[in-house]
């Protein structure tokens, strides 16, 4: 993806590789792409529940159809949920469900997490 005439690498390629934080550490960055309050969210819902609606997960997030427009088609384009669109009768739904890449993808995220809050209850 171009940006501002850069090629800009996509959050999702840099997945589970180990890098070092600022603190020097050696734990692996924050998987950007989930770390997004929204997205977080959405992976976060599809993760306790096997299919949800677009009209699901907007009420759920309590935010704007372009919000989760936007954000799901992100995660979608990394692999980490699959989008399905149908028609019931004469009404389009569109509907989520989180795929195996991105179920680990949310794993590796809380697993950092729960590292980062052991490490400073250890200090």
């Amino acid at each position: 993806m171009a940006k501002s005439g850069a090629l800009e690498k996509h959050p999702a390629e840099d997945r589970g590789r180990p890098k070092a934080h600022a603190g020097g550490q050696g734990l692996p960055e924050l998987d950007r792409l989930i770390h997004e309050r929204m997205r977080l969210g959405i992976v976060s819902a599809l993760a306790v529940n096997r299919t949800l609606t677009f009209s699901d997960l907007k009420r759920l997030l309590a935010t704007t159809d372009g919000n989760v427009s936007v954000h799901a088609r992100k995660l979608e384009d990394a692999g980490y949920i699959d989008c399905d669109k149908s028609f019931e009768g004469r009404m389009p739904k569109t509907e989520y469900k989180l795929t195996a890449t991105g179920r680990k993808a949310l794993e590796r995220y809380l697993n950092h997490m729960e590292a980062l809050i052991r490490a400073m209850r250890e200090k």
